[in-house]
């Protein structure tokens, strides 16, 4: 397999790269399979496309991540803004800021910002001073700035919705206790495995399928012609998010000599990549049939990880 190298929404993977430094951190690669997501799908409440597992969300993944890789942090969230943004220029004194999840369509330094729309996103913070805060955004814009109020209310993050608690930040990161990235891969592997078969201690909203019947679900929907919402959320996020994460899923865990599983996750990566074109060219027909091709690859994937770590 050519391993993909590019842009890509890997906001909390990133921000949790930043906030490492590069002698601490693995690949964005490492961090992103940590976190689970590349081990399932989900139809969110019937209608939302996600190519991440059922009930998984980013603050599950980053706390994930985290423990395999012996990390510990400070995560405080709630309060009024103004003393949610003094407690984050004290965090910033001693360091940079994990923030979020931020509703991303009111980061307003983004084009075409101004509107909420749901859209959840991780910054790092580097200082508040003088009513406004410093910022590197992993989506292409570094040392971003913002009035303190404007990123209060995108802080808020009340159109997220994983998540009822706003100004949410993590600090004082700490190496608990040394691991390296194929350790922690290997040591993540049973809980991929829990994903894929289906996790039910998490909160969905009703409706929410997951594994194949999402998959055969949405291919259902796609034949019958698609929301335009939901076009819009495959087309600019979901497929390409999806796609990268099982390809570096794979990149990943061929090095551990798990051969079987990284076949699986490159052919669901192939899969999913390639139905991009249909999306945006309306061709619904084509998109239905390549996720019907998708849809069970999931419970291959789970097989042949439990096979592979017996």
């Amino acid at each position: 397999m050519l391993t993909y190298t590019g842009s890509g929404p890997y906001c909390y993977s990133n921000t949790l790269a930043m906030v490492l430094g590069p002698g601490a951190a693995p690949s964005t690669a490492v961090i992103e399979t940590l976190t689970g997501s590349p081990f399932g799908v989900q139809l969110i409440g019937g209608t939302e496309p996600m190519f991440d597992p059922y009930g998984w969300d980013p603050e599950t993944g980053l706390d994930d991540a985290m423990a395999a890789l012996g990390l510990r942090c400070t995560r405080t969230a709630g309060g009024p803004a103004d003393e949610a943004l003094a407690r984050l220029a004290a965090a910033c004194a001693d360091g940079p800021v994990l923030a979020g999840p931020l509703e991303m369509g009111l980061l307003l330094y983004q084009p075409g910002s101004g509107t909420a729309s749901g859209a959840d996103h991780y910054v790092v913070v580097l200082a508040v001073e003088n009513g406004t805060v410093l910022l590197h955004d992993p989506q292409g814009h570094p040392y971003a700035t913002l009035p303190a109020p404007v990123f209060a209310a995108a802080w808020r993050a009340e159109t997220v919705p994983y998540t009822d608690t706003p100004y949410v930040m993590r600090t004082g990161f700490v190496q608990e206790r040394a691991t390296d990235p194929d350790e922690a891969l290997r040591g993540s592997l049973p809980g991929a495995v829990g994903w894929l078969a289906g996790r039910a201690d998490l909160p969905v909203p009703p409706g929410t399928l997951g594994g194949a019947p999402a998959v055969e679900a949405l291919a259902e929907r796609a034949a019958a012609g698609l929301a335009p919402e939901t076009r819009e959320l495959l087309r600019t996020f979901a497929v390409q998010v999806g796609a990268r994460r099982l390809n570096d899923a794979a990149l990943c865990l061929r090095p551990l000599g798990l051969d079987g599983p990284a076949a699986v996750l490159t052919e669901q990566s192939r899969i999913l990549g390639s139905l991009q074109y249909p999306l945006v060219a309306g061709d619904d027909e084509a998109l239905s049939a390549g996720l019907r091709q998708l849809a069970p690859t999931y419970e291959r994937l789970r097989t042949a990880l439990e096979t592979a770590i017996a």
